[in-house]
């Protein structure tokens, strides 16, 4: 292993002597003869920023536009105050948006079997559409977007978008 310092102590003759006594490589002390020596470490490579993080302030402000356009289309079955704290079901649909906001397809991605709550889910998914367009730079080749929402239930069958639902209650009533 080599260490790069900088070797600032007085003559030549002083730092190969410096060199022998501290046992370092022999190398090193001949680099020390020939003069100061002084090492610069490398530049320190540029950081690339991978693109999915430049946009994910992007993606988290659509998704919370999508999220708000859904509510407003279904506002009856919408949970207002604070989820319970054991929820009746938990949906994950999984949904592809084109450039003009219309979906393209939708999926329940998962769930616990709650039937009820699925068709809930993927029907206030469908009644949204058109969606908002989303941003030209978070659309993919085929000039689509692919995103995932939590449709979180109550035993009423109300929900909230876990995009803009309230914490849970804590305990159960």
């Amino acid at each position: 292993m080599l260490i790069c310092v900088q070797w600032s102590c007085g003559p030549s003759a002083t730092r190969a002597f410096l060199a022998r006594r501290l046992g370092l490589p022999v190398l090193f002390a001949i680099l020390g003869c020939l003069g100061a020596c002084t090492i610069t470490p490398p530049p320190k490579p540029l950081v690339a920023i991978p693109p999915a993080a430049i946009n994910s302030v992007t993606l988290d402000d659509y998704r919370t536009t999508v999220a708000k356009h859904i509510v407003a289309r279904s506002p009856s079955y919408v949970l207002h105050g604070t989820p319970q704290a054991m929820l009746r079901s938990l949906v994950v649909v999984s949904f592809t948006v084109n450039r003009n906001g219309q979906i393209v397809k939708s999926s329940v991605y998962r769930t616990n079997g709650d039937d009820e709550a699925e068709a809930t889910a993927l029907a206030t998914l469908r009644r949204a559409a058109p969606l908002p367009p989303p941003p030209g730079r978070l659309l993919n080749s085929a000039g689509q977007l692919e995103m995932f929402e939590d449709w979180l239930f109550n035993d009423n069958g109300k929900f909230q978008l876990r995009t803009l639902a309230t914490p849970q209650a804590q305990n159960f009533q």
